[in-house]
């Protein structure tokens, strides 16, 4: 037998004592008036004035010194130190703490508060009860839970055993609080869309498919939210959001997770110019809520964002930092040599576009450090995207790099239904030739755009890049709560 199983096995030999001796190991009563741990330290001196207080939580730690014992009480925020002594509680109920509580196991405490010899603010208990049993040993605190595959597999455990980890994800809660309140008092209106679609479309990924019996119809996971977004700029809305799942059947690395959580937006009457400087507003009062200055460090590099943000267009990213100059003028067979050379290999469905945006993502964007727009990508690869009047051939859009990291995109709407017809129909052969991320055609969606959709501008943030750039953080599983983990 493990040793493991020997700690799980005394523990559970300490449940039978409790239940034996008639304790409810997990009552159904909540705790009634409650004190946080946060007030008894905060308020500790108003409080002690009462006789007694009562309050909740996780056993951190126990010290025994005789006939008394302390015990650390977490609530997952803030921990305080308990005083159990015999003479207090009586022998019974020592005994049956002493006997029957571990490390782990949640207890509710009523006494008063006092200042010990060494002026640490504690709790004398009067009366204990027992809340919940922890019958497998937490993490042992020196070490924690090392292991990052562990820590994601195992969120719950993390979360107890190291320190920062919440503090993290509480974080990424005011990013997401604070960008509704942006966006809300700029007159924006938060919407729900679905997340079954019978066509995917509104980005070039592959979908997840799943079957709905009763309609013995396929059905998609959304891949992205934009064409029911803009179905309510075609109904009259003028300004919609939506902070919502998305889901796309490809790989897993540090920068992608199949489930992610986007931010997609659409202004009627706007355009990408425009959106280009409300997203530098929108970044710089983020950025303001984490750091007065402006400036973030991440993985030891100082980003700014008190300044306007640079910019450069795909054909001067892949000349600076690719070296292939003049894109337009080259053949797909040019192309392709040179991403052979980079180590990219032609798959089936890879145009001249798609393989020179292969090379702009493995060489250039992560030697983009501070924040740039890159503009006037391929239209052939944004089928939703107006084409540039000063570009032809290259869509009036862009993206916005941060520390080598694709953290937000948008562009100016395509709104002619006859345009937005050729180009379906141009992606349906794509996928004829065997690119399974190749939109599929949406007659439902032109049809809304026969009725008349207004110019608009749309932008798409990915709230977990943004997260992990707010929170120093190198990896994307890291800002998921519960990340997609390969089987064992």
């Amino acid at each position: 037998m493990s040793s493991f199983d020997d700690l799980r096995n005394a523990r559970l030999a300490k449940l039978k004592r409790l239940t034996d001796a008639r304790i409810i190991a997990y009552p159904a009563n909540g705790v009634s008036d409650r004190t946080s741990l946060a007030k008894a330290s905060r308020d500790f001196e108003k409080l002690a004035e009462k006789k007694s207080i009562t309050f909740a939580g996780r056993i951190y730690a126990l010290r025994g010194h005789g006939g008394s014992l302390f015990c650390d009480v977490g609530d997952g925020k803030d921990r305080f130190q308990v005083y159990l002594k015999k003479d207090e509680l009586g022998s019974d109920s020592y005994s049956l703490f002493e006997e029957g509580v571990d490390i782990g196991d949640f207890c509710e405490f009523s006494g008063p508060l006092f200042l010990t010899q060494k002026k640490e603010k504690s709790l004398l208990a009067k009366t204990w009860t027992f809340l919940a049993k922890s019958v497998r040993p937490l993490p042992e605190k020196r070490h924690g839970l090392r292991d990052a595959e562990e820590r994601s597999r195992r969120r719950y455990l993390d979360l107890i055993a190291n320190e920062g980890v919440r503090g993290r994800f509480e974080t990424r809660s005011r990013i997401t609080t604070h960008l509704r309140h942006f966006l809300d008092a700029e007159g924006f209106l938060e919407v729900e869309t679905p997340l079954l679609h019978p066509v995917a479309g509104g980005a070039v990924a592959r979908p997840f498919t799943t079957h709905h019996n009763a309609l013995d119809q396929d059905l998609y996971l959304r891949i992205a939210p934009e064409l029911y977004l803009k179905r309510l700029l075609v109904g009259g809305f003028e300004k919609v959001y939506e902070i919502g799942r998305n889901f796309r059947n490809e790989g897993i690395d540090a920068e992608h997770n199949p489930e992610f959580t986007m931010l997609e937006l659409y202004e009627a009457y706007a355009n990408a110019e425009a959106h280009r400087a409300f997203l530098e507003r929108v970044f710089g009062a983020l950025v303001a809520e984490f750091a007065p200055s402006l400036a973030i460090r991440y993985q030891g590099v100082e980003l700014s964002f008190g300044r306007r943000f640079d910019s450069l267009t795909f054909e001067e990213g892949l000349e600076r930092f690719a070296l292939i100059s003049d894109y337009a003028s080259l053949s797909e067979s040019d192309i392709e040599t040179r991403a052979r050379q980079l180590g990219i290999e032609r798959e089936k469905g890879d145009t001249k576009a798609k393989l020179a945006d292969k090379v702009f993502k493995k060489v250039c964007v992560p030697k983009i450090i501070q924040p740039t727009f890159v503009l006037n990508y391929p239209l052939e690869i944004l089928p939703l995207t107006k084409e540039s009047e000063t570009h032809p051939g290259f869509a009036d859009m862009y993206q916005l790099i941060i520390a080598g990291v694709e953290v937000a995109k948008g562009f100016s709407e395509l709104n002619d239904p006859a345009e937005q017809r050729r180009r379906f129909e141009a992606q349906e052969a794509e996928r004829a030739a065997g690119s399974e991320e190749a939109n599929r055609m949406d007659e439902d969606f032109v049809e809304a755009l026969e009725y008349g959709m207004p110019p608009a501008a749309g932008i798409g943030i990915g709230i977990d890049r943004l997260v992990m750039l707010l929170t120093d953080t190198a990896n994307i599983r890291d800002v998921i709560l519960f990340p997609t983990m390969r089987p064992r």
